[in-house]
């Protein structure tokens, strides 16, 4: 299984910069079977029945990007220079695993400042990271964080705009309960609470899970031989309450269908065993073609990168050729394109 057979050509200008408004207008490929319809998001609920659940992502995305400065004093006296950091993953101790830009010309021991409040001291350089110790904890730190912060955008938006306030709304669920994503689970992005107000009447279920998406998210495939490719880890949840639902659903008869790639990788690491149990940790899980599905039954999402480990996840619910019609189609009708882009609801 190569890394070419999940790249497509997709054309610049269908990478999405902002999302639709409302949340709902945005559009929907909806795949079933073999047939393609086009439709709005707002229309979920011609796809959904009673006694479907849909699973949501309820993690929060911190204002994890940062803009500080360190100074130093050297021969040619005092010098200041510009440190972006994006947080990655707190270990538990007040420390953080970090991306840093300059990071070879940071030193161990050096204080980087994030305005008046907040500072960071690095402690330590390793895998090309940093690992940062701050000087505040708990409450405190998370009311300076997002003071100083702005919303992580993934490469391909932050490439051709800054982050802004907009953003910290557009690129938060309306469910987002427990902080900890350094990136959205984007297909949830399309939610309103009208629309979840208008599913729940007609019947369909809703169970939340935790998974708190990482920047690892965005990395490239680096293997020709995919299924040698060595998964990041991200820190998820199903709570016993969570456990008992889906699987009530799916002893009812009702379909299980996670909202976004997130939500789908977590179940499915809840049910290896054959069905969803109480589960807490960290998963690499690594889903593609030849993959068995235990537990989610369709897919809400949204258009994923070429040659990502995400194109392979979808490849391995719907069939390779299949994906590649599917995303030809949205390609042709100008489907906006990634994390503020469009959704697809795949049903094999």
């Amino acid at each position: 299984m190569k890394l070419s057979d999940f790249d497509f050509e997709l054309p610049e200008e269908l990478i999405a910069t902002r999302p639709a408004r409302p949340r709902p207008s945005a559009r929907l490929l909806v795949a079933q079977g073999d047939s393609i319809t086009d439709a709005r998001v707002y229309d979920l609920g011609r796809w959904l029945r009673p006694g479907d659940r849909l699973v949501l992502n309820n993690t929060k995305v911190i204002p994890a990007r940062l803009a500080g400065t360190r100074q130093r004093i050297g021969a040619q006296g005092e010098s200041t220079a510009r440190i972006d950091v994006t947080l990655l993953e707190p270990d538990g101790q007040g420390r953080w695993s970090a991306m840093v830009r300059p990071l070879k010309k940071l030193r161990v021991g050096e204080e980087i400042r994030f305005g008046a409040d907040l500072t960071a001291l690095v402690v330590a350089k390793e895998e090309g990271q940093a690992r940062l110790e701050f000087n505040l904890h708990g409450d405190d730190f998370d009311v300076a964080l997002n003071k100083a912060g702005a919303m992580p955008l993934p490469p391909y938006i932050a490439n051709k705009r800054a982050a802004d306030e907009q953003d910290r709304e557009d690129y938060q669920t309306v469910f987002a309960k427990n902080a900890g994503a350094v990136a959205a689970p984007t297909a949830s992005l399309h939610f309103d609470q009208a629309l979840l107000n208008n599913l729940a009447a007609q019947g369909v279920t809703f169970s939340e899970v935790t998974l708190h998406v990482g920047a690892g998210t965005f990395l490239p495939v680096k293997v020709e031989d995919v299924t040698t490719h060595k998964m990041h880890a991200e820190w998820g949840e199903v709570s016993e309450t969570a456990a008992a639902e889906i699987a009530a659903t799916k002893a009812a008869g009702g379909r299980v269908i996670p909202v976004g790639t997130t939500a789908l990788r977590l179940i499915e690491s809840a049910g290896r065993g054959g069905s969803v149990t109480p589960w807490r940790g960290e998963t690499d899980i690594f889903i593609y073609p030849g993959f068995t599905f235990h537990v989610a039954d369709a897919l809400m999402t949204n258009f994923h990168l070429p040659k990502s480990t995400l194109m392979m996840l979808v490849s391995a619910l719907m069939g390779q050729s299949r994906i590649k019609r599917i995303y030809e189609h949205a390609v042709q009708e100008r489907y906006r394109f990634f994390s503020y882009g469009d959704a697809s609801l795949l049903i094999p």
